[in-house]
């Protein structure tokens, strides 16, 4: 027992090193952050989770609508700001970026799949959020695997170890269209 310890945290501290590697020391995120949406700027708390590809985001009153002709959806967020307790509530139209098929033990499930930006640690980043409502469940916002492979290193054993601080003068990580090949072998998600 002791030894597979002492190999996982081997291998931990090598894979931390490779990451951290030319560009400094490596960040490390918790499986569950505090992340604000922007630019509001409103505080959710967001699940880091390896077992979906896509990230989501709670939406109401989800309406997809034709515009100039291309795919739009209208949909309104109304997040609990945990930095102070109100609710944020904002009503938004943004183009269809993809429309994801998820297919899990209750059925299968189409959703518009949004481009929105999030602040994690000191940096922004542009990122796709499929909308649903996640009225039922613990996290607003999930962050999947395209997310997490931006942000370093995630440690399941730990929460909430950064804060969201975002300033103007923030790093912004643009979404990059040609990371869209899925690791999976394009297998559909559930989240």
């Amino acid at each position: 027992m002791r030894q597979r310890s002492l190999v996982a945290a081997l291998a931990a501290a090598l894979l931390a090193l490779a990451a951290g590697g030319a560009q400094g020391e490596a960040k490390v995120f918790g499986w569950v952050e505090k992340a604000t949406l922007e630019p509001w700027g409103v505080e959710v708390k967001a699940k880091l989770d390896s077992g979906a590809l896509t990230s989501s985001l709670d939406a109401q009153d989800i309406e997809r609508f034709d515009k100039d002709g291309e795919r739009w959806v209208r949909f309104r967020l109304e997040l609990e700001d945990e930095a102070s307790g109100e609710t944020f509530s904002k009503t938004l139209e943004r183009p269809v970026y993809r429309r994801l098929k998820l297919i899990g033990a209750g059925g299968s499930d189409r959703r518009p799949v949004v481009l929105l930006e999030v602040c994690l640690g000191d940096t922004i980043y542009e990122e796709q959020f499929s909308l649903r409502d996640r009225g039922g469940m613990n996290y607003p916002m999930l962050l999947g695997r395209r997310t997490i492979g931006h942000l370093g290193l995630l440690d399941v054993t730990e929460t909430f170890l950064t804060e969201p601080d975002c300033g103007e003068d923030a790093e912004l990580v643009e979404h990059d269209p040609d990371e869209e090949a899925p690791p999976d072998g394009g297998k559909t998600e559930e989240s």
